[in-house]
């Protein structure tokens, strides 16, 4: 049963709701670096945080596309969960396909191994499996040693 939800392009006023969505969900906070600044940088960049409302403005899911000037990333795609399956997901999906394609730029995502729910759900839109790839990053720039 598909809830009564729009997508729309994030706004200032959306920050505290997001980030309690991403939070509960497990798809960043602030010690990740996920606030408000970087959000908005990103956008500023040709990215987009597109965000499912409902009627009353209540933030229940988000997808936020960054840009590198190569590729698009999407991440932080995800709903709360007294949400989930009920299409929210799909939609959101839906609409990061279409912001890619109005850009013109490929698109691509990371997914943990174990999420089959969200493996499934990309698959049907056309995301392919790239391989056998890890992913490192070095979050806290301050423990590089130069």
């Amino acid at each position: 049963m598909m809830l009564d939800v729009h997508i729309r392009s994030y706004r200032p006023e959306d920050f505290d709701q997001v980030m309690s969505l991403w939070i509960v969900t497990g798809l960043g906070n602030p010690q990740r670096g996920d606030n408000q600044q970087i959000i908005e940088h990103s956008i500023s960049l040709g990215g987009v945080l597109l965000v499912a409302v409902t009627p009353s403005d209540d933030v229940v899911g988000t997808s936020w596309i960054t840009f590198d000037g190569r590729r698009l990333h999407m991440h932080h795609c995800g709903v709360l969960p007294k949400y989930q399956r009920k299409g929210i997901g799909d939609l959101l999906t839906h609409e990061s396909l279409r912001f890619a394609k109005q850009k013109g730029y490929q698109i691509k995502l990371e997914v943990h191994q174990t999420n089959a729910a969200a493996i499934a759900l990309y698959k049907k839109h056309g995301f392919q499996f790239l391989g056998d790839y890890d992913v490192y990053i070095v979050r806290d720039i301050n423990t590089i040693d130069l």
